[in-house]
């Protein structure tokens, strides 16, 4: 994970992650870029809740999913690479 964000961005956020930390992704969605369009996907983490941001629709402000990486695939993943590997054998 990155974890360099400039100060003042302390400004529009109650939290932020730090690196070498897990964290649980509650949720997921479209970011808005600082112009009010749509931008990158942002993930929600567990125990971070934002403010939300001022510019409609008023999305909570999120973390973009690039400066994170997956640590455990997810339950259908595992799921399916356990039935490819019954079916091979």
């Amino acid at each position: 994970m990155d974890d360099r964000f400039p100060p003042e961005l302390m400004l529009y956020y109650n939290s932020l992650p730090i690196k070498d930390r897990v964290y649980k992704v509650r949720g997921m969605g479209v970011g808005l870029s600082a112009t009010g369009e749509h931008g990158e996907i942002v993930v929600y983490l567990e125990g971070m809740e934002n403010p939300k941001s001022a510019k409609p629709p008023h999305p909570e402000r999120g973390f973009a999913e690039w400066r994170f990486r997956e640590i455990e695939p997810p339950k259908e993943a595992e799921e399916f690479a356990e039935e490819l590997a019954d079916a091979t054998q």
